[in-house]
């Protein structure tokens, strides 16, 4: 890819550090996305009150929100999820691209991304009337979804067996840390103005989902709008747009060649990849970490 064909924020990336991996408060990043300074620069960020932040854990469905809140806020116009990519219209607050992204906003409210721990935000956020959206997704569909991504992803360590990735992922020794720790600082949080969807609602009823997204964000829409939010945020939709299906990157980012990022988009692949034997100790790991979890939230999921 030519370098002036680059999309924002693709140029700034260093090949070099495609096998480094940034140590922060003991959680493992990519450094080919991640330098020490950006990821002190998002816990310190000075949040507007007006802000909009996606909060994950990888493979949770992000990019599927970051498409329906662009949505949204656009009363369900297409045409921005279209002419930019998703990173552009939703950064990561923790990527080197941020000041970059950040000088491509014309408006508010500013739409921004975040994998980081509740627990290295909360100064910032506590002070703050930013909204925040929290994705969570069925565990063990994360793991086979990470599994996959890891061998198309250049930054990622990818593992030959699923085994051996899988028990990676219940130590919490994989990038972004403990799924448990993650969900539970997430989701505890009560001092923020936070609303808490799963992949599994978003899957089963998207239009439910995106009226009450949009009511959080204060910003009602009538239902032929809804309508557009829908279609132009399903799989089939979003995996034929290359704004937002990561063909835009480079073979040195995204081996396209090994996958597809936009690869089922479905719930309970994990059956498909679990062994009995594995998701039983997925359940008996997962109900011993979990079982300070309110039981409202841990019914979300049928782990």
């Amino acid at each position: 890819m030519a370098e002036a064909s680059k999309p924002l924020g693709v140029s700034l990336y260093d090949s070099a550090r495609v096998d480094v991996t940034e140590i922060f408060y003991g959680i493992m990043f990519p450094g080919l996305l991640h330098t020490q300074d950006s990821l002190q620069r998002a816990v310190t960020f000075p949040f507007q009150d007006t802000d909009i932040i996606i909060a994950t854990y990888p493979k949770s469905g992000t990019t599927w929100m970051q498409q329906i809140v662009t949505l949204i806020t656009s009363r369900g116009d297409p045409n921005s999820t279209q002419m930019n990519p998703n990173w552009v219209r939703a950064p990561w607050l923790e990527h080197i691209y941020l000041d970059l992204a950040l000088k491509a906003f014309s408006s508010t409210p500013r739409i921004l991304t975040t994998h980081l721990p509740y627990q290295l935000l909360s100064s910032t956020l506590q002070g703050s009337k930013a909204k925040v959206i929290y994705v969570s997704r069925n565990p063990k569909d994360v793991t086979v979804s990470s599994y996959h991504f890891g061998n198309v992803a250049t930054f990622l360590p990818s593992f030959a067996k699923f085994q051996e990735f899988l028990h990676q992922f219940l130590e919490g020794k994989v990038m972004a840390g403990s799924w448990f720790d993650h969900v539970k600082g997430w989701t505890s949080q009560t001092a923020i103005n936070l609303i808490h969807i799963t992949y599994e609602e978003l899957w089963l009823d998207p239009h439910s989902s995106i009226k009450r997204l949009s009511s959080f964000l204060q910003c009602p829409l009538e239902e032929d709008e809804v309508n557009s939010c829908v279609k132009h945020s399903s799989f089939s939709v979003m995996k034929e747009n290359n704004m937002v299906n990561y063909t835009l990157l480079p073979e040195c980012i995204m081996e396209h060649s090994k996958g597809s990022f936009m690869r089922k988009g479905k719930t309970e692949d994990w059956k498909n990849m679990f062994t009995e034997e594995q998701n039983e100790n997925f359940k008996r790991i997962c109900e011993s970490k979990m079982k300070d979890w309110p039981s409202e939230l841990s019914g979300k999921f049928k782990i």
